[in-house]
């Protein structure tokens, strides 16, 4: 199958799946003799293993420490365990920021009813000070979506 026809089945965008090739992290198809790519079923199952990492927030490097282990089945799985055990540790810190970061916002709504002219809009008034360093805030470099970024 082509590019298309594979990410039309899993989902996925184009762009997205030529990313994981040169990650390394779908091996690269054979090509046609127009030279397009021809995928096969393993593809399309290794691309759905992939979606199903990245849709639990795992980073590429997890993904792929994964994959080494699903490509080679007779090493003991206790790795694999200790993976999932640190993203979930993670994932509840990452809790805990989106928590102060709520917190922080909730905080911040209070200080405007919505009846006065924004140049008395206490939202604005608090936004221009100075951060305090009590301040309940998340890190700037994890935003909402965290530092799993990536495609």
């Amino acid at each position: 199958m082509k590019i298309g026809e594979l990410a039309a089945r899993t989902g996925c965008l184009v762009e997205t799946i030529r990313y994981y090739e040169r990650e390394g992290l779908l091996p690269e198809p054979a090509r046609s003799s127009g030279n397009y790519r021809l995928y096969a079923k393993p593809h399309a199952e290794r691309l759905s293993f992939i979606r199903h990492c990245r849709a639990l927030d795992m980073t590429l490097d997890e993904i792929r420490t994964l994959l080494d282990y699903h490509d080679r089945p007779r090493q003991p799985c206790s790795a694999v365990n200790g993976l999932i055990d640190d993203h979930l540790a993670h994932v509840d810190a990452r809790i805990e920021q989106l928590m102060a970061l709520r917190e922080a916002l909730a905080n911040l709504r209070l200080r405007c009813s919505g009846e006065a002219e924004a140049s008395h809009c206490g939202i604005l008034q608090e936004l221009a000070q100075p951060v305090s360093e009590n301040a309940a805030k998340p890190r700037e470099s994890s935003h909402v979506a965290g530092p799993h970024g990536g495609h």
